[in-house]
């Protein structure tokens, strides 16, 4: 295993992988943001709509 820390520069590596994930991250929380049920900035408001929205549609 510590053979592949002498092809991969490790500081590289791990900046790389952080990079990565906090795109990650970034990217599941605004696909989360974006959807009715999961939305918890706008609250229980923005559900309650989508509700009697759809209810009556």
């Amino acid at each position: 295993m510590w053979r592949i820390w002498l092809v991969f520069d490790p500081r590289r590596t791990l900046v790389a992988l952080t990079v990565f994930l906090a795109v990650l991250a970034l990217l599941i929380h605004f696909i989360l943001l974006s959807t009715n049920k999961y939305n918890w900035i706008e609250g229980k408001t923005a559900a309650l709509d989508v509700a009697v929205t759809e209810m009556i549609g």
